[in-house]
């Protein structure tokens, strides 16, 4: 009976890893450059000293869907999508190099230009500052131009360039803050093949109508869990019941 339970108990935590997985996709299912989660499910088997009697379900994120999201059209000059692979390097909150393909890029009050969630942009020395601009546009290469104040419209001046860098052939992983890192802990090097398309946004590659799907059938797996803590709670009754006949 101990072994039914068990079972069930893995199986249901298995499933409520798996709807807070969904549950986070879905709220980020409007989040600019957001990369939708993939949980996968494993069988666990229990070594025994003579045979494996008995498995466990377990399930964790593994991976983030690397589709392309939807592309729109923004017209803002420091919008960017990144095309392909590229990724975009930023200073995470922990002061480490990270990658994102969020593109909604803001100049603070100090200059520093940051994602819309705030993060430091790095460029080819470090997080990007841009001066006291007329205007700004960002080229296909990722390279800063603007104009100085007072200065000539038709000549603008390189300021810096984003980094934009390729995970190919290396190994990623989505932290729990959204951003990728590179596993062993390094940074990645810029790929002079990086390229964006400057005023738009890259949308979140969330599936709504998927996700919703996935929702409804972890809410089933957990239901189907519980209904077999139910039997073999009836089962172990009917056996207690067993037990108190009077022989």
């Amino acid at each position: 009976m101990d072994r039914l339970v068990n079972t069930a108990l893995t199986a249901m935590r298995g499933a409520m890893a798996r709807q807070a997985s969904i549950a986070n996709n879905l709220a980020n299912a409007n989040t600019i450059g957001f990369r939708a989660e993939v949980a996968n499910a494993e069988t666990r088997w229990i070594q025994g000293q003579q045979l494996n009697t008995r498995a466990q379900a377990s399930e964790q994120v593994i991976a983030a869907d690397m589709a392309q999201g939807a592309i729109t059209e923004t017209g803002n000059p420091l919008d960017v999508a990144m095309n392909g692979d590229a990724l975009l390097a930023v200073q995470a909150a922990d002061g480490g190099e990270a990658y994102t393909r969020r593109g909604d890029l803001r100049v603070s009050d100090s200059g520093l230009l940051t994602t819309g969630d705030g993060l430091p942009v790095l460029g080819e020395g470090g997080p990007i500052t841009l001066p006291q601009l007329d205007s700004v546009s960002i080229a296909q290469d990722g390279s800063i131009w603007g104009v100085p104040q007072g200065g000539e419209a038709a000549n603008p001046q390189r300021i810096d360039a984003l980094k934009l860098v390729s995970a190919t052939g290396s190994s990623i992983a989505k932290g729990t803050d959204g951003l990728f890192r590179e596993v062993n802990g390094g940074a990645l090097p810029q790929d002079p093949l990086g390229t964006v398309t400057g005023g738009s946004l890259e949308g979140s590659n969330v599936n709504a109508t998927a996700t919703l799907i996935q929702m409804i059938e972890a809410s089933r797996a957990f239901e189907t869990q519980v209904k077999m803590l139910d039997t073999a709670k009836e089962l172990d009754d009917g056996g207690a019941s067993l037990m108190r006949i009077d022989g």
